[in-house]
């Protein structure tokens, strides 16, 4: 195992870490294989792992439970161990310690990060109003907790603005090859290093997107084009890791493993990674990779962001950002999308008080008007109207994927 810098904060963190919000579950119940999980987060540790990672709302809350029921027998002491606020669920500042107490209860262990989970623009309004920066404070003072961070889903303009509000030890963003301006996105991770502040990657392989398997990869000729073409051979899973740790910014990679055999590849990926090893040739075919996928959006934007703002407060972007990812995933990854398309303002009304309380403008497609202001502002001449109405379809009427785009 590879070890790097934590940020500023004075000590080493494994390149791979566990994250443990894609454990393997029975096909039938939908329950998570415990024994298998402990299984695996054991041997991730026993090879070098040292950063696990869990969230109160992962696994409808068995995922803190069976973390903790791994690292009994001497392992909670070999690794550091975070957790994570979910804001989403207070409704006063005393609920803070409620919550934090039934985290470590499931743990059976105080967590050494406790992150803000999903912050964004009205979740950091919610964190002022309710003085939780405060209460992290004190949990720190009391024991509870060691370092405070945040993780993140939200513009680049946001991530500054929540980075430069608070000392924060740590944060935690998504990223990969075909996400470099997506949120946070690379711009984001180099503010951060610049500051010192220790970086955390998740999404490292988009949900496992960037894995085709073998035996689909003829369906996706222009991908396996470029893995053929290429010369220096790896999974695709290895390609994706190495384009992360090739980062100097990068602390900590984490990988949502599902099964052993994904735990043993992804540390030997983690035993070959460097920071700037990655040769110019790698790196060319890390760019094809990205290209290629490009090809397989339903919708070819560019995120460049013309079309916005939208007069009617539709996040345009970020409604063809989950187009493209249903598009790709059909109905299997629905639900997935979903969860995130659900957050965003349905009404006038809504967006309105997301607005007063100093959020972005985040209204969904129900809010399109068919104005046409967007289809003058659009580079690429999208049809962006029709998306929306697509996604209106999908999310909002819950038609089939396969039904709605053909």
């Amino acid at each position: 195992m590879k070890f790097r810098k934590m940020g500023s904060l004075g000590w080493e963190v494994s390149a791979l870490g566990f994250g443990a919000m894609r454990l393997p579950v029975n096909n039938e119940t939908k329950e998570v294989n415990e024994k298998e999980t402990i299984e695996m987060i054991r041997y991730a540790i026993d090879n070098g792992v040292n950063y696990v990672d869990t969230a109160y709302p992962y696994h409808d809350g068995k995922s803190e439970v069976i973390v903790g029921k791994a690292l009994q027998d001497g392992y909670r002491e070999k690794v550091t161990l975070t957790t994570k606020l979910p804001i989403w669920i207070f409704t006063e500042t005393s609920d803070f310690n409620l919550i934090l107490s039934e985290q470590i209860e499931r743990l059976q262990t105080t967590p050494d990060i406790y992150l803000f989970h999903g912050l964004n623009k009205g979740r950091l309004e919610k964190v002022k109003k309710l003085d939780l920066i405060t209460k992290m404070e004190e949990a720190r003072a009391n024991g509870l907790i060691r370092y405070i961070g945040f993780s993140f889903h939200d513009s680049i303009d946001v991530f500054k603005e929540i980075i430069d509000y608070y000392n924060w030890d740590c944060c935690q963003i998504q990223l990969n090859y075909t996400d470099v301006k997506y949120q946070a996105g690379l711009e984001g991770l180099e503010y951060a290093g610049k500051k010192g502040i220790a970086v955390i990657i998740m999404e490292p392989l988009k949900g496992g997107k960037l894995t085709v398997p073998k035996d689909k990869l003829n369906n996706l000729p222009e991908i396996k084009k470029v893995l053929d073409d290429s010369e220096i051979k790896r999974s695709m899973a290895d390609w994706g890791l190495q384009f992360l740790w090739n980062r100097p910014e990068v602390s900590v990679v984490l990988s949502g493993m599902s099964n052993l055999q994904q735990v043993k590849e992804n540390v030997q990926s983690a035993d070959n990674s460097g920071i700037n090893s990655l040769t110019d040739s790698e790196l060319n075919i890390i760019g094809n990779l990205q290209h290629a996928f490009e090809k397989y959006h339903l919708i070819p934007c560019t995120s460049c962001g013309y079309c916005m703002p939208c007069p009617n407060g539709v996040s345009i972007k970020n409604v063809i950002y989950f187009m493209n990812e249903v598009g790709y995933w059909g109905e299997k990854g629905k639900p997935r999308v979903a969860i995130f398309y659900n957050h965003m303002a349905k009404t006038q009304e809504a967006l309105e008080k997301n607005i007063s309380e100093g959020a972005d403008a985040d209204g969904s497609a129900l809010l399109c008007i068919e104005c046409g202001e967007c289809l003058e502002k659009c580079p690429q001449q999208i049809d962006i109207p029709k998306f929306m109405k697509q996604a209106v379809a999908i999310f909002e009427e819950d038609k089939k994927v396969s039904e709605v785009l053909g």
